[in-house]
């Protein structure tokens, strides 16, 4: 990482008018293309952490962790790198606070916890959502169905759908939407009329 001598007529560290200050690239690069995006950062992190209090503590761990990236290499693009960062932070604290230690709990059977498998009336109701399901996707139209099909069962995209059914990706669009509304109403209301644009 190369250095670079900064003249300052006010700088901060030194206290003394025309005081050299060296600044790092990350350090320039840190101050220019990250500090702006705090506001950015802030929006962020209120709007995906329940805990208010945290944020500060939060803005300032993205901070830390984007200067230390930063001192290897320093990314492209500042403020992708400042939200994706934030990100993954935030996944780690969710991760943090759901791991129990096992020093904690030595017998799980004393705790009377629960057996993983689904028990007979959570099958009973699977199953008869299943057949639900498979009575509403057979009766929407065809078009509906296969562009349904194609979009949440095989997981095309909408230009590979429009290219195998040989139409626009906004047909498909509409198909898709049309389909969803139908089951939506064939599996939560009382009377579904599938047929209803």
């Amino acid at each position: 990482m190369t250095e670079r001598l900064l003249i300052s007529d006010d700088c901060a560290g030194a206290g003394r008018p025309g005081t050299e200050m060296i600044v790092s690239e990350a350090d320039d690069w840190f101050m220019r293309e990250v500090l702006p995006l705090e506001a950015t950062l802030m929006l962020y992190l209120r709007q995906n952490w329940r805990k208010k209090a945290d944020i500060a503590d939060l803005r300032q761990e993205v901070y830390m962790r984007v200067y230390e990236a930063a001192q290897k290499q320093i990314p492209e693009q500042a403020k992708a790198f400042v939200l994706m960062t934030a990100r993954n932070m935030l996944i780690d604290r969710v991760r943090a606070e759901r791991v129990i230690p096992i020093d904690v709990v030595n017998d799980l059977e004393a705790l009377g916890v629960a057996s993983d498998q689904p028990g007979p009336d959570h099958t009973v109701l699977a199953r008869d959502a299943l057949r639900r399901l498979q009575s509403a996707l057979e009766h929407l139209p065809i078009r509906e169905r296969e562009a349904l099909v194609f979009r949440k069962l095989d997981g095309l995209s909408r230009r590979e759908i429009a290219t195998r059914m040989g139409i626009s990706e906004v047909t498909v669009k509409t198909h898709i939407t049309r389909g969803l509304r139908a089951l939506a109403d064939a599996l939560f209301s009382e009377r579904p009329d599938l047929r209803k644009k």
